[in-house]
């Protein structure tokens, strides 16, 4: 197992961590394993609710690589070549029900603030909240935790390439600078434990 999905791994397991999340609302999308991608080389020990570590014989599987299209609370068009902007992203999916989601997010705008943003970058995703709808509840939802970071709205490119595969929120994936999938973690997480793992991840770029 290499060392980015050797970070993942010991992350998941550490006690008292993750906190709880929420199940989905009535649009939720079923559990998959890591995002959907271009390629079928993905490996079940990648999704990371279930990693386990692989034999030290067993050859990595391809890179997984997604593609995707939305327009953030600004109004912005973002794309899968967000990722090329930083050698890490945190993709943190989130509810405006979910106090799990929001008690996080304080701490993920502290987070996005204290670094360079050539290295590591958070984008949020709104899985409740689709292009066209009423956006103001998740606008001030942001404001008030500080989240200051860019939160996409959910449409239907956003939907098949990343929400299939969350089953409840918060759930975070990783991608690094290539737009390469390194792993994922379902339930929310204490500032303490995100910067340790984002640092484990970037000392691996």
């Amino acid at each position: 197992m290499g060392k980015l999905q050797k970070a993942l791994f010991v992350f998941l397991i550490l006690p008292l961590v993750l906190l709880g999340g929420c199940a989905g609302d009535g649009r939720q999308l079923p559990a998959g394993g890591p995002p959907k991608t271009e390629t079928a080389d993905a490996s079940p020990n990648q999704e990371g609710t279930s990693a386990e570590p692989a034999p030290p014989d067993q050859e990595e599987a391809a890179p997984i690589f997604i593609t995707f299209e939305g327009t953030d609370l600004d109004g912005n068009t973002v794309s899968q070549e967000i990722f090329t902007q930083s050698k890490l992203t945190m993709v943190n999916v989130w509810a405006t029900y979910c106090n799990p989601c929001l008690r996080e997010m304080p701490g993920l705008g502290e987070l996005a603030a204290e670094y360079d943003r050539s290295e590591f970058q958070i984008i949020g995703i709104v899985s409740d909240v689709w292009e066209g709808e009423d956006q103001t509840l998740a606008e001030s939802l942001v404001q008030e935790t500080g989240a200051g970071f860019p939160h996409l709205l959910a449409n239907d490119s956003i939907g098949q390439a990343i929400l299939s595969s969350v089953s409840g929120v918060p759930t975070t994936f990783f991608f690094d600078g290539e737009g390469a999938y390194l792993g994922g973690v379902a339930g929310p997480a204490e500032k303490s434990a995100w910067e340790g793992l984002i640092n484990e991840l970037l000392e691996g770029q």
